[in-house]
């Protein structure tokens, strides 16, 4: 009895994997993990709010009024990144034990290690954006190889349409490495870029921070300050 659900093979898809040979599923797993490595990269900048930065624009604006301690609980425990930054930044020259090279030491630590979290993955993109349309050259060069075997194996006999049969195929895996390569490529080109404004921003808002000399606070907050 015929089973009315789809088998395996009878997918356009599966059936273009098994014609283009085991390239074809080097690609296609290679297409799996690209699109979890961009899901996963975006919820990881999400993670580390790269679309945000309200609260460091309002702690540097308390910042330059002269309002240092409202400044700090602006974005004191936040987990963004342009917020861990603006509280180190704002924390170490607070901090009267410290001198300002430690406290840019210390700023640029911090950034550092956030710019890393915010990197990781970007070099699975890469290489995939590179070795995909490699393998397709491989698949491609072998399948050719083949057709052009079973061409001489048949001599005068041979069948045009079986070679060209042969030659389609081959370049199949060709066109699946493209596939799969100009997606990683752009989505690498995306990613970069964000990285690339986080990193201009957080070096933007510490130069601020230090640079900028705040007026002093009034006395009846500083009196309040030295309370807590």
């Amino acid at each position: 009895m015929n089973s009315l659900a789809p088998t395996i093979e009878a997918i356009p898809l599966f059936s273009l994997i098994r014609d283009g040979g085991w390239t074809m599923w080097l690609i296609a797993a290679l297409s799996v993990v690209t699109v979890a490595v961009v899901l996963w990269k975006i919820f990881s900048l999400w993670q580390l709010g790269v679309w945000g930065g309200s609260h460091s624009r309002r702690a540097l604006q308390l910042w330059a009024q002269g309002q240092r301690s409202q400044a700090l609980a602006e974005v004191k425990g936040r987990p963004s990144a342009r917020a861990r930054v603006a509280q180190a930044a704002i924390g170490t020259t607070l901090d009267p034990s410290i001198d300002e090279k430690t406290a840019r030491e210390e700023t640029s630590r911090i950034a550092r290690q956030t710019l890393y979290r915010a990197r990781e993955g970007l070099r699975a993109l890469e290489l995939i954006a590179t070795i995909a349309p490699l393998l397709g050259l491989l698949g491609t060069v072998l399948g050719m190889i083949s057709a052009f075997q079973v061409l001489q194996e048949a001599g005068n006999r041979a069948d045009p349409s079986a070679l060209a049969g042969g030659i389609w195929e081959a370049l199949l895996t060709t066109a699946a490495g493209m596939t799969v390569a100009i997606p990683a490529g752009v989505a690498l080109s995306w990613l970069e870029s964000v990285v690339d404004k986080l990193q201009a921003d957080m070096e933007d808002l510490a130069t601020r921070i230090f640079v900028k000399s705040p007026p002093p606070e009034p006395k009846a907050a500083l009196r309040l300050e030295a309370a807590e």
